[in-house]
């Protein structure tokens, strides 16, 4: 069985009553709404990772104030020669707020646009789960770190 671990770091920013998002596009052109954040390069800090991401994705530039949580994703598919694969995305969330810059979109990248949202709208668009584990995270402050919405114990 081919096993791939990615570790990501994102950014819940949330400013006058709206969270900043970048809008995400899939290798088959599927758009969603996500958290400003990605891969960690290989030796790379988290922090130095979700500074770099949300300014990469957002033109922003962020500071990281607190450490919200860590959620773990799997994922299992079977390869072109018939081979299993077991995929497991750690993503560390954090709270940050920005500092500097300019909002704009990412070019080249995995994102196409960047973009203040009310959270009362956040319902209403079409988003990754990563988002409502963030916002959960966010507004719920777990003392482990752990969302509701992936805890197990619940359900």
């Amino acid at each position: 069985m081919q096993q791939e671990l990615r570790v990501a770091a994102y950014a819940v920013c949330v400013r006058d009553a709206e969270v900043l998002l970048a809008r995400w596009v899939a290798k088959d052109g599927t758009r969603r709404w996500t958290l400003p954040g990605g891969g960690m390069d290989h030796g790379e800090d988290p922090v130095h990772t979700v500074v770099r991401e949300v300014e990469e994705e957002t033109g922003y530039l962020a500071e990281p104030t607190t450490l919200l949580g860590i959620d773990s994703i799997r994922r299992s598919w079977i390869g072109r020669l018939g081979v299993p694969g077991d995929w497991q995305g750690l993503r560390i969330i954090y709270e940050a707020q920005v500092t500097g810059g300019a909002l704009r979109n990412e070019t080249g990248g995995s994102t196409d646009l960047a973009a203040w949202h009310p959270l009362g709208s956040v319902p209403s668009l079409a988003r990754v789960g990563l988002v409502d584990i963030g916002l959960d995270l966010w507004r719920t402050r777990p003392p482990v770190g752990r969302s509701r919405l992936t805890d197990p114990a619940n359900g």
